[in-house]
């Protein structure tokens, strides 16, 4: 069925959780980035875990983001380096693209990284575990909206290739309502009215970087979706430390 075949391919792709992927096509792309947000739902508890640990808010909050690198094997960390490398150039579209190629991380890259890990284990530290799994769903949402049907892929070839333009745009707002309902639910249960809200903070910021990506390079890649992914994931946690 294209629908298990499609979260084995969110799983394989997104996590290193093991999974046994045998159909890889843009039709299975598609189906697995609209499961993404559940692939960040289980990333999301598991990242939790260091949270539960006796000690200062700020080292649970380190080892809880280090555990989600791990489980990631930090991709959307490298795409985020790749991106900030390839916008901050100042290059053609051609040359940038060229750039975030490249294996090496430059000066642009290792600044946005650094600073974005402090934003992150910063405003974890204040949030807590709800805010972590609400920020690892968001992030994996905005994968759902960066491969709606009218992106186009940046260059041919790779995974942005492969799954940009294949979510119907109102697949991925029936998705983003029922992420926000959710959201909406544990926020009233939980006491923290910020997750519903964050949840669109995170996802507009997703947004924006988005239509710049699209503006500088032309559409998509997967530096360009995993940027944001962390951008998104950023964000959430940013709003739930700020409101609480």
């Amino acid at each position: 069925m294209v629908g298990s075949a499609g979260l084995r391919f969110a799983v394989g792709t997104l996590s290193v959780f093991p999974v046994r992927v045998d159909r890889v096509d843009r039709e299975v792309a598609g189906h697995a980035m609209v499961l993404a947000p559940v692939v960040g739902l289980a990333l999301g508890v598991v990242s939790c875990l260091p949270l539960l640990l006796p000690g200062s808010g700020l080292l649970e909050a380190a080892l809880a983001l280090g555990l989600l690198a791990v489980l990631t094997r930090g991709l959307h960390l490298d795409g985020l380096a790749d991106l900030a490398d390839g916008l901050g150039s100042g290059k053609p579209a051609a040359q940038a693209l060229d750039i975030m190629k490249k294996s090496d991380i430059g000066p642009f890259g290792v600044v946005t990284l650094v600073f974005t890990l402090l934003v992150q284990c910063a405003a974890l530290a204040q949030a807590g575990p709800a805010a972590l799994v609400t920020a690892c769903v968001t992030g994996r949402l905005a994968l759902t909206w960066a491969c709606a049907d009218g992106v186009p892929s940046a260059r041919p070839g790779g995974l942005g290739d492969m799954v940009a333009g294949t979510v119907r745009r109102r697949t991925a707002l029936l998705v983003t309502l029922a992420v926000v309902a959710v959201a909406g639910i544990a926020g009233v249960v939980l006491s923290r009215v910020a997750l519903p809200i964050a949840v669109v903070a995170g996802l507009g910021a997703a947004m924006a970087l988005l239509h710049h990506a699209r503006r500088r390079l032309g559409g998509v890649t997967g530096d360009v979706l995993g940027a944001l992914v962390e951008t998104a994931t950023t964000a959430v946690l940013v709003v739930c430390a700020a409101i609480g």
